[in-house]
């Protein structure tokens, strides 16, 4: 009986996971110790919810009521800015700033992402997991955006161990929060998902070119996760 109550309260302890979203929140997907999330909103009011519904509009060709997405992917990014602050800024305005003039006229809307993740590998959530977030072209709709504070000058593969290890516990994390989650791809991939179903950009001109966040970081990644089964992008005939 003894034996039977241990065993019971161990496989407990190793799969638990908080359903509700604290100001920080502490969810076990791996028997190791639990993977911490501080929220740090960016501004997400009225104005950025309606540019995002025309976004989706303009962009996808559908109208929708709300912005929430099914999550099918998980993108991984680096933000070429070594200053978390200065990338936190970056994303928090609800508008484009004036210096993305290489993605301006395809919307005002500011890029966003759904989780940043600093030098020592600390995880803050920018905003709600299930809404739609601008942070790549096409799959906007059914991605969820992680970006890592580093690639220097948009060259370096510098980012951290301390970074890989929570990319991995992130990951961990969101397919077992979101099992409709089927690829795990690099920014620097997106281009090849475009023989997709997932993909949906109706502008065949708006293309832009990304090396983040390196071939190395998402080698390693796919490597320590590669029991989740995530795919990579379809190879290209």
């Amino acid at each position: 009986m003894t034996k039977t109550l241990l065993l019971t309260l161990t496989l407990i302890a190793f799969t638990a996971c908080v359903k509700e979203e604290p100001k920080c929140e502490t969810c076990t997907t791996k028997p190791i110790q639990p993977l911490q999330i501080i929220d740090k909103p960016i501004d997400f009011g009225s104005e950025r919810i309606s540019m995002t519904k025309e976004y989706i509009k303009s962009h996808y060709g559908k109208t929708v009521n709300d912005i929430t997405i099914t999550p099918k992917i998980i993108l991984l990014h680096w933000t070429a800015e070594m200053s978390f602050d200065k990338s936190f800024k970056r994303l928090q305005p609800q508008r484009l700033l004036t210096d993305r003039k290489d993605i301006a006229k395809a919307s005002q809307l500011n890029v966003s992402s759904h989780f940043m993740v600093a030098r020592d590998g600390t995880i803050y959530r920018l905003m709600p997991e299930n809404w739609m977030a601008r942070h790549v072209i096409g799959l906007n709709y059914s991605s969820i955006g992680i970006e890592n504070i580093g690639g220097k000058d948009n060259k370096s593969e510098d980012l951290t161990p301390a970074q890989l290890k929570a990319n991995i516990d992130l990951v961990y994390y969101l397919k077992a929060k979101y099992p409709s989650i089927e690829y795990m791809i690099g920014h620097h991939e997106y281009r090849e998902m475009e023989s997709t179903s997932l993909w949906l950009e109706k502008d065949k001109g708006y293309r832009t070119v990304k090396s983040d966040p390196g071939k190395k970081f998402m080698s390693d990644m796919r490597r320590a996760v590669k029991n989740l089964n995530l795919k990579s992008p379809p190879k290209a005939k």
